[in-house]
Formats: C-alpha cells, structure tokens, sequence
C-alpha cells in the first residue's frame, strides 16, 4: 500500500531544533526580541508552533538559546537588587558579575562576547538581551525607587562590558588578576553613582 504523502508543516526531527534557533537568530536580530512571535518564528522555520514550546518552553527560554548564554542573568539580577538599598546596589551587582564570569560557564561567556564584538547580528541580539533581560529586570525591581533607568542603564552597561573586555578578553593587568572584592569596591560605587546622580538632563 503507498502511503498518502504528508503536507502541512513538518514535525519534529533531528534537524527541526536547529533549524527553530536558525531562524529565531535571524528574526531577533532583524526586529528586535518585541516585535517577533513564537508563531512567526515557527513560520519562518517552517515548524509547528507547538514544537518550539516542546524543544524550548517559553519565548525567553528560546531567546536564551539564540543569543547561546549559558544562563539568564535576569533572575541573578532581580535577587541582587533585592537585597539592599539602591545607594550600595553597584558592589552587590559586582560580586554577582564576577562571581558568575569567574564561574564554571566563563570559557562560554568569553566565546559569546568575542562573537558579538565580531559579528553584527550577534552584537545586536547581545543588545537585546541586556535590554530585555537586564534592563528590564531593573526597570521591573527599581522602577518605584529610580527614575530614567534606560538612562542610567546605558552608563551601567558601558561599565560591565568595558571590564569584561578589559578583564576577560584583553586580560589587562592588574583588573585581570584583581579579586572579587577588589573589584567590587573598585567599581561598585560608580555604578551606585548612576543610579543615583541626577540624570534629568541626559534622558531622551
């Protein structure tokens, strides 16, 4: 008996959670992590939706796995500024960076990094992810307390990925070799400076 031919999307396959990721790396780099679904991603790889939740789970889940971090900073970072006051919030965020850089996932994090800074669509999708798992992290945490937190956000950020160059890819001396909180003592209170300096004038 010939079997009728199949038509319609494909179902899961060896190749079907490659081939989801390929085109989620494309469109979030295209349009930005807001202005893309899970169904048009499914329609661009040509899957059924439901495959991306069962390879996936969630929209973040799969973003996570387009940008290729070994884990999502944003609970990292709500639990840190949770657990004190915004003035000594900067040597909080510092040991909690260096801690997680420091870690078992540092030769991934590295790779990521060296990737954006060579690659545009990498370095745009690494934008998106700070954007939408850290900013808003801190939008969500601090937004009662600060006010222009995209603001003072962008200052932080020049922070961390300037001592992420400096320390992790271009090893200089002595930020490589400086301890956990030498580090947070060092850079801890700039950071605590933008949040709390007055950025009025600055905001779009």
């Amino acid at each position: 008996m010939v079997r009728a031919k199949r038509s319609g999307r494909r179902s899961g396959k060896p190749d079907t959670r490659a081939e989801i990721l390929a085109a989620a790396r494309a469109m979030f780099a295209d349009e930005g992590y807001e202005s893309v679904s899970m169904r048009r991603i499914a329609a661009q790889a040509g899957v059924d939706p439901s495959l991306i939740h069962h390879y996936f789970g969630s929209k973040d889940d799969l973003f996570l796995a387009a940008v290729e971090l070994p884990l999502d900073p944003a609970p990292e970072v709500a639990a840190v500024l949770r657990g004190g006051s915004v003035e000594d919030a900067g040597e909080r965020l510092m040991r909690a960076f260096v801690a997680v850089w420091d870690g078992p996932h540092s030769d991934k994090l590295i790779a990521v990094v060296r990737t954006s800074l060579s690659r545009p669509a990498s370095s745009f999708i690494m934008k998106q992810m700070f954007e939408h798992r850290i900013v808003k992290t801190i939008e969500e945490v601090l937004g009662g307390e600060v006010d222009n937190l995209r603001v003072r956000a962008g200052f932080i950020a020049s922070q961390i990925f300037g001592l992420v160059v400096a320390r992790y890819i271009l090893k200089l001396e002595p930020i490589a070799s400086l301890g956990v909180e030498e580090l947070a003592e060092t850079i801890g209170p700039t950071i605590d400076r933008y949040l709390t300096m007055p950025v009025q004038h600055l905001a779009p």
